[in-house]
């Protein structure tokens, strides 16, 4: 029934040499040529379609110097367009919900990258060494009974 195995050598017998091969990343399109991605941080979650364009970014349906009025907001957000040579190529819309302002520009460049390398996966390499593709998992520690916030005490009082 089984074979029984004299060393290590006799268990990977078939297999000798032989390197799994990476992944194939092809091109991933919906019906009107965009490329859809969703990006998240903190409680913020993005949705992000792509196409050929001006340049022109769309955030809830508003202009991006509206909706995100401060300067470093639009500055993270354009963070992977930058670091990819992609600036005013692509036609951006996004849809926002969750969070404050910080974690939406957050969600917004991580949805942002994903969507360029499904659109040019050969992008992928320099968007992963700048950390985009990456999904930042850090959320807000849950509060505690027993305790005034996560891990801050109730004030001591002597008498």
């Amino acid at each position: 029934m089984a074979e029984i195995l004299s060393s290590l050598a006799d268990l990977g017998g078939s297999a000798k040499g032989v390197q799994p091969e990476a992944p194939v990343h092809v091109q991933k399109l919906d019906k009107q040529g965009r490329a859809y991605a969703t990006g998240k941080r903190k409680d913020a979650v993005a949705r992000v379609w792509i196409k050929p364009g001006s340049g022109k970014i769309t955030v809830n349906e508003r202009a991006v110097e509206v909706y995100f009025a401060r300067p470093v907001l639009r500055l993270i957000l354009n963070q992977p367009l930058v670091a990819a040579n992609r600036v005013d190529q692509y036609d951006i819309t996004v849809t926002c919900t969750g969070g404050g302002l910080s974690g939406q520009a957050g969600a917004v460049r991580h949805g942002l990258a994903r969507a360029l390398t499904f659109y040019e996966p050969e992008l992928r390499s320099t968007l992963k060494k700048g950390g985009f593709l990456t999904r930042d998992s850090r959320v807000v520690e849950r509060k505690k009974y027993g305790k005034a916030k996560a891990r801050r005490s109730f004030q001591f009082s002597k008498r």
